[in-house]
């Protein structure tokens, strides 16, 4: 007798007949139970279906035996463990021919217990697939279980693929009027919908698809009211629905979770549209990654960086550098310690797995949530390997376990964030059940056994608001927190607006200087405050300029006051994900707490872009070398008895006075006489790149001399307009003489000329001796009155040294400091 099973019992009895026959091997002894047992995963009795043994005659009046045949649907033949499917498969093609025209099958099926491969004879395609994965194949075997066989487009279940369709729906709404909060709400929805459709979540496979397909009206005109009243069914117990409620819609399960909560217009659709949506209900979604996905998702709302959809996600390669370092390297480090106790093993077990339970997590600036759907996925996957362990003391087999939902005490429930976006926050909530149905899966395809978690009973608590502007301990208490961890705004001073500055203001007040900070710091000085008091461990994703030039001394005094200590740091990467036109910042990553660890651990890396290369280390400072913790601060005044360096002259000239090689010959033909007035101009571009650049300069000339020269007066006249027309008033002021250079400052005598931004890549700084006659200007120093020993001194590997770990970089580039480095240097 056929049992009707319903998907999500057929993929729980395909995963326990997986683990039964993992290990068998041998054809003649055992085939026979193997296909029975395999029938029974589907509710069906083998006796109702197929004989084995059948004779039939094969090609050339030879006779054969078929190990399994049902008449019109399926021939099976079997193997023993390792033997060749393709002879496998010849020798059935070979029995089709002694078939009677009426009983020809649909199928031929060959194993040999651990590969499984489907040929369909009508639309003649393959499917192979390793025995352990037959439960995400179940949907080949409709015409065993009774579910119809349906076909479906074969898209590339990649991310950014999957961010295009999302992308395509958005448009097409939002084009139509359907904007704003309810747009964002409805597509938050509609992936879940996507989600649940191909991963069981909903009952059976591609009910949302069927439903769209087969429920609503081809030109669309019904389909927005049809989903509204979809997502209501899926916020409303199945004991507390209508009586009379449509069959298709009632087999839909109680959600919950908040998600389908909140009364929407119902958005209107046309036949395109409807298309559209169609398009992504034959995308498989079970293969996206919530972690990546989400911050592809929120960039479908900007059409400018839909452009590039690949540089708007972070790598979790990258992510994992701060999750391991923080948290996870720790924990399986205790966890391989317990498994090589010979004493109270299960005790210890079962104590760590409470305590991976009680875990808790908060990334207060947590975006779409990548942070916190990798931490929630990395501690249900070492839960797994905890429960295994158990188990193996127990004697237990993993088949013997079905209450899975019981067995795992981990749940969303335990993850915190903030984020200052509506959008964001609600993908980052809905992501983290993605990631937990997928770890349930997971789980599920482990311990022999299929859950649904559902109807959801816990959330992660995912806030909407501005973290800068918030009691954290109101998200979370900070007695029960365990870490904090994320990738806060990078931010610079000249790029922050209004609000920002704001909250700098608010957060960083009682730092001296705090306007020179990056807007990152404010999460740093916000953490400090809140962990006062407890053991709880940070590792936040920054601006490597924290760590380096002039906000090192403004930043890091402060937070030694707190107490912090870092734990463990990666030196300067590249942030950078692995798609086409990738994104790039460069970056270091901070572990502290405000209590101290003999075990310290820095990662460093020969350029930007290489490996890390893990270092065990006595103490780590700000400037994230194995050193004490100090600070190097701005300097007026060199501390050795050494010429004074200052910077070169800026033009502020709207450049007026600069010329090319080209513009120089221009202009001299015009005024012939001003060539006693044209010098060369050296700047770090030109100097680096060999070209030539020069300049008007009139310091020291006659005013009755120059005057008399048209073309000079016109640029003098130039000048002198745009710095009386200019906002600032400092500028207003150098009006009063327009023949000048801004901000003179040329050396009288000859002089160390240093470029201030050059490249990571060069051993030595290219400095150089110059003559006074070379204007220097304003993207270099000088150093008058020096001598070949300090040109030595500067061009030493010692010094390159002092440069690495104390300038400030503009991306990686060394951006050299008068202040920081030539007056601090020893």
């Amino acid at each position: 007798m056929a049992i009707k099973l319903n998907q999500r019992e057929i993929k729980s009895r395909a995963i326990h007949f997986a683990k039964e026959w993992e290990d068998v091997e041998n054809e003649r002894a055992e085939a026979q139970s193997f296909w029975n047992d395999f029938f029974e995963v589907f509710g069906v009795s083998r006796r109702r279906l197929g004989t084995y043994e059948e004779p039939v005659k094969r090609l050339g009046d030879k006779r054969g035996f078929i190990d399994l045949f049902w008449k019109k649907q399926l021939i099976v033949e079997h193997k023993s463990k390792g033997e060749d499917l393709d002879k496998a498969y010849t020798q059935a093609v070979e029995y089709l021919n002694g078939i009677a025209d009426e009983d020809l099958p649909k199928y031929i099926l060959v194993s040999d217990f651990d590969r499984i491969r489907l040929h369909d004879l009508e639309d003649d395609t393959d499917v192979e697939f390793n025995l352990k994965d037959l439960h995400k194949k179940i949907e080949l075997f409709g015409f065993i279980s009774g579910y119809e066989k349906r076909e479906y487009r074969d898209e590339d279940p990649v991310n950014i693929r999957a961010a295009e369709l999302m992308g395509k729906l958005h448009d097409s709404l939002y084009d139509n009027g359907y904007i704003g909060h309810e747009l964002e709400i409805f597509l938050v929805r509609t992936l879940f919908c996507l989600f649940a459709d191909d991963t069981g979540i909903f009952q059976p496979k591609d009910q949302f698809t069927f439903f769209i397909e087969e429920l609503t009206r081809e030109d669309g005109s019904d389909l927005g009211a049809r989903l509204n009243h979809l997502f209501q069914i899926l916020d409303t117990l199945e004991t507390k629905r209508q009586k009379n409620l449509d069959e298709t819609l009632n087999s839909f399960p109680y959600v919950n979770g908040d998600l389908f909560k909140e009364n929407l217009r119902a958005p209107a659709f046309d036949s395109k549209m409807r298309k559209i949506l169609l398009d992504c209900c034959y995308f498989d979604w079970s293969q996206i990654s919530p972690a990546i996905f989400g911050s592809m998702f929120q960039s479908v709302m900007d059409k400018g960086k839909r452009k590039n959809l690949g540089a708007h996600y972070t790598s979790e390669q990258n992510i994992m550098k701060a999750v391991k370092g923080l948290f996870l390297d720790e924990l399986y480090e205790e966890f391989e310690k317990i498994k090589g106790l010979r004493r109270d093993k299960k005790k210890q077990l079962t104590g760590f797995h409470r305590k991976l339970a009680n875990l808790k997590f908060f990334d207060p600036a947590c975006g779409c949530g990548n942070f916190l759907i990798i931490a929630y996925r990395e501690i249900r996957l070492l839960e797994m390997l905890v429960l295994k362990e158990i188990f193996k003391l127990e004697g237990k087999h993993a088949t013997a376990v079905f209450d899975l939902e019981h067995l795992t005490l981990i749940d969303v429930d335990a993850f915190y964030g903030i984020e200052i976006e509506e959008f964001p926050t609600r993908i980052a909530e809905t992501a983290m059940w993605l990631v937990d149905h997928q770890m349930n899966i997971k789980m599920g395809e482990e311990f022999g056994d299929y859950f649904v978690r559902l109807p959801l009973k816990k959330s992660p608590h995912i806030i909407h608001g501005n973290a800068l502007d918030m009691d954290w301990n109101e998200i979370v208490s900070k007695d029960e927190l365990s870490y904090i961890l994320g990738n806060p705004p990078f931010i610079a001073k000249k790029n922050r607006d209004t609000a920002q500055n704001e909250d700098m203001k608010r957060v960083c007040s009682d730092i001296n200087n705090y306007g020179l900070l990056d807007y990152v710091c404010c999460w740093y000085v916000k953490a400090v405050e809140y962990i006062n008091g407890t053991g709880i461990k940070v590792a936040f994703v920054s601006t490597n300029s924290i760590t380096q030039g002039e906000q090192t001394g403004v930043l890091w005094p402060y937070l030694f006051r707190k107490g912090l200590k870092i734990h463990f740091a990666h030196r300067t990467f590249k942030w950078y994900n692995q798609a086409k036109g990738k994104a790039q910042v460069y970056v270091v990553i901070i572990g502290f707490a405000l209590s101290d660890t003999d075990k310290k651990l820095l990662y460093d890396y020969e350029t930007p872009s290489s490996e890390a290369m893990e270092m065990r280390v006595k103490n780590i400072n700000p400037f994230l070398v194995d050193f004490d913790d100090l600070v190097i601060v701005n300097r007026s005044k060199p501390i050795c008895d050494v010429p004074d360096i200052v910077f070169g002259s800026m033009p502020n000239d709207g450049g007026n006075f600069l010329f090319t090689d080209d513009e120089k010959k221009e202009f001299l033909k015009m005024e012939l006489n001003a060539k006693q007035y044209i010098k060369p101009l050296i700047s770090a571009k030109e100097y680096l790149s060999g070209e030539k650049r020069w300049c008007l300069w009139l310091d020291g000339a006659k005013p009755s001399e120059w005057r008399k020269l048209k073309e000079v007066v016109k640029r003098v006249d130039n000048v002198k307009k745009l710095r009386s027309e200019s906002k600032r008033e400092a500028t207003n002021k150098l009006a009063a003489y327009p023949h000048l250079f801004g901000e003179i400052r040329q050396p009288v005598s000859n002089y160390i000329f240093i470029p201030l931004t050059t490249s990571e890549h060069r051993r030595f700084i290219p400095m150089a001796f110059l003559t006074k006659d070379k204007i220097v200007n304003n993207t270099c120093s000088v150093i008058p009155n020096a001598t070949l020993f300090h040109f030595g001194v500067l061009m030493s590997s010692m010094h390159m040294a002092w440069v690495r770990q104390i300038c400030g970089r503009m991306k990686s580039d060394y951006r050299y400091s008068n202040n920081l480095v030539y007056n601090n240097y020893p």
